[in-house]
């Protein structure tokens, strides 16, 4: 065989290559990516709606310039109540960060140490929880403990269990899935376990912490600790691909991402974070060790975004309350396209 007559082999079966992976492309992913970037960030929240999402809120706030709230969808899709920026929503693991503020104010207070293990604050789990006496408070909030996620459980959001308790259940006695701190694996365990030390460490509930050293001193109204706390009838309803019902009234209670919020008040709340007003120094300098500055969020009929950008000076949350399928995929398409219209309006 001749060096063409190869060469030609190789363009037709990398065309037969292309063509097999084409055929499989999800195409209203491909669709979303690639049609033109409009010219406001409310018209791409409309076409968002458009590849099937049921409602989306985006908050953006601008250094210099006044909060600005988008739109789009539904809701209550059953209702035909309009998506409206100052609906509650279901922030999911974003809930993580005011975690993590939590515990660097009271390592700063001296009152939690990120280098006391799992056995020295809880040690009725030596022995359940593998590993128990190596696991530090600091590997726990970085998701360097090697426990299993409790949502990974089959099944789980089949029938979710419906209190902390059984839910940390579904980890005990099981193996540990790395030696702790040699590697890094998202796990909602981590949070549950630190809800725990938290109230324990208190000797009140973690969520009463949150509110007064966090949410009353930046004003923010509209954020709570529990679906509980809140009237059902101002949270954005929840929906996935393939069910026809409302997830709104299933109560995550997790400290891993039980809380509820506007986008609004995510947004404060982040910029406060990033811009060190939230923080003093010795606190900023804690959390900046531990933890990171942005967040997404996913439950069953909500998922979240939440994050600053340095280069723009801006916090852009976003909502969208439909999960499975292709939503997430679309969502986060959706959310990095409207930081790039943000930023093509930044340099003109």
């Amino acid at each position: 065989m001749t060096k063409k007559q190869t060469k030609r082999i190789i363009r037709i079966l990398l065309f037969i290559g292309t063509a097999i992976s084409l055929f499989f492309v999800p195409w209203i992913l491909v669709r979303a990516w690639i049609t033109p970037l409009p010219d406001t960030v409310q018209e791409q929240v409309n076409d968002a709606i458009g590849y099937g999402l049921d409602g989306m809120i985006v908050y953006v706030d601008e250094a210099g310039k006044p909060p600005a709230f988008y739109a789009a969808g539904w809701k209550d899709r059953e209702k035909k109540i309009p998506a409206d920026p100052n609906d509650l929503f279901k922030i999911a693991s974003i809930s993580k960060l005011y975690v993590a503020v939590a515990v660097a104010k009271l390592v700063n207070d001296k009152r939690l140490s990120l280098d006391k293990t799992l056995a020295d604050y809880l040690p009725e789990l030596a022995g359940r929880i593998e590993n128990a006496d190596k696991i530090t408070l600091r590997m726990l909030v970085q998701h360097r403990s090697g426990i299993p996620n409790f949502t990974d459980t089959p099944g789980y959001w089949e029938n979710p269990p419906k209190t902390n308790r059984e839910n940390l259940d579904l980890v005990l006695d099981k193996p540990a899935e790395f030696e702790p701190g040699k590697k890094y694996r998202y796990s909602n365990t981590n949070y549950l376990l630190i809800g725990e030390i938290l109230d324990k460490t208190l000797g009140y509930s973690f969520h009463q912490y949150i509110k007064r050293e966090i949410l009353m001193p930046l004003k923010l109204k509209n954020t709570y600790g529990l679906l509980s706390d809140v009237d059902l009838d101002s949270v954005m309803s929840g929906y996935t691909v393939g069910y026809d019902g409302d997830l709104k009234h299933y109560d995550f209670t997790s400290p891993a991402g039980s809380m509820v919020a506007t986008a609004e008040d995510v947004g404060i709340f982040l910029r406060a974070l990033n811009d060190g007003s939230l923080l003093n120094d010795n606190e900023q300098a804690i959390y900046s060790s531990i933890y990171e500055y942005g967040h997404t969020g996913l439950l069953p009929g909500y998922s979240s975004i939440a994050r600053y950008y340095k280069d723009i000076d801006a916090v852009v949350v976003q909502f969208v309350n439909t999960s499975g399928g292709y939503t997430w995929n679309l969502s986060e398409i959706v959310y990095n396209r409207i930081i790039k219209i943000l930023r093509k309006q930044s340099s003109l």
